[in-house]
């Protein structure tokens, strides 16, 4: 099983619920040992991709494997080697870190539990806070005894959901730095998320909306695909220029970030065209920049907000 280079390979999935598609004709390939981010807004259908992807969910149509095996036939073996990390705290409050693993480890009837139980809350960093009550714990401890109740059993594939949502920034780094380790050793991991720096975390990421992939590649290939060509406007009053500036057609998208503002158009000269009349204005300090993921992004979810609008 394990020859295989690919720990996912699926093509042309589709899902529909009560009638409704959620994800039409879905195909991706992810290398083992690799972490690919998804993202896209809200209901674009992030997470019933991996869910299908891993057996959680069985699509109406398509073709694939995980982990070596069939994503239709063989979902319970695909499910036995996959962890899985909920953005809800799922895991029991009033049991102390030590016996949450513990009573994960009797529910996988992991064979010398006690040890891995112990290398787990070593590996984490819990062990100073083994006997703690978990509904106690700040959220980025929470967030290590998740983490480490879902690689217990040693899983090939790593399902994390939105998995860093109101934790503080360290918590955040803190997490991705073992995501990191645990990919150097084999392990794949799928990552839903809305943060731009965890995406940037990631090997690839696929951006997903109304149910299709839209992009997919590593961060810079992303962000070529966007096609955008980006002016960072600094100055006073830039309230007045953002609300004159969306009103141009020419322009892609125009957002803040900071204390300066983002222009970005698909084309240099209608860039250069639209802002050329502020570009001399004292008030206002320009420069030209390589797009950012935050400009691709906005970018990606404005196109698909529009298609949206245009099936309606």
């Amino acid at each position: 099983m394990n020859s295989n280079p690919l720990a996912i390979d699926v093509k042309n999935l589709s899902k529909s619920f009560a009638g409704k598609q959620v994800i039409k004709d879905v195909s991706i390939q992810v290398p083992r040992g690799k972490i690919f981010g998804f993202l896209g807004p809200n209901g674009s259908g992030k997470t019933t991709t991996i869910r299908l992807i891993c057996g959680l969910l069985t699509a109406n149509s398509g073709s694939g494997t995980c982990l070596g095996y069939d994503i239709f036939n063989n979902s319970e073996n695909i499910r036995a080697k996959t962890g899985y990390m909920t953005q809800k705290f799922s895991f029991w409050e009033d049991l102390t870190i030590k016996e949450n693993i513990e009573f994960v480890a009797d529910m996988y009837s992991i064979k010398n539990s006690q040890e891995r139980v112990e290398e787990a809350i070593h590996n984490l960093g819990l062990k100073d806070r083994e006997n703690q009550l978990a509904g106690k714990l700040s959220g980025g401890w929470k967030q290590r005894l998740a983490l480490a109740a879902c690689i217990l059993h040693k899983p090939d594939l790593l399902l994390l959901d939105e998995p860093t949502a109101g934790v503080d920034p360290k918590a955040r780094r803190d997490f991705w730095d073992e995501i990191h380790k645990l990919a150097a050793q084999g392990l794949t991991v799928l990552v839903s998320t809305h943060y731009m720096d965890e995406a940037e975390r990631c090997n690839e990421i696929i951006y997903i909306a109304n149910g299709q992939i839209v992009t997919k590649g590593t961060i810079s290939e992303v962000i070529a695909a966007s096609g955008l060509y980006t002016a960072v406007v600094k100055g006073s009053n830039l309230n007045y220029l953002r609300n004159t500036l969306e009103k141009d057609s020419r322009l892609a998208s125009v957002a803040p970030f900071g204390d300066s503002l983002h222009v970005c158009a698909q084309n240099k000269e209608a860039l250069e065209s639209a802002i050329g009349p502020y570009v001399n204005n004292s008030e206002y300090s320009w420069t030209y920049e390589t797009a950012s993921m935050e400009d691709a992004f906005i970018h990606f979810m404005s196109q698909a907000e529009k298609k949206r609008k245009v099936s309606k």
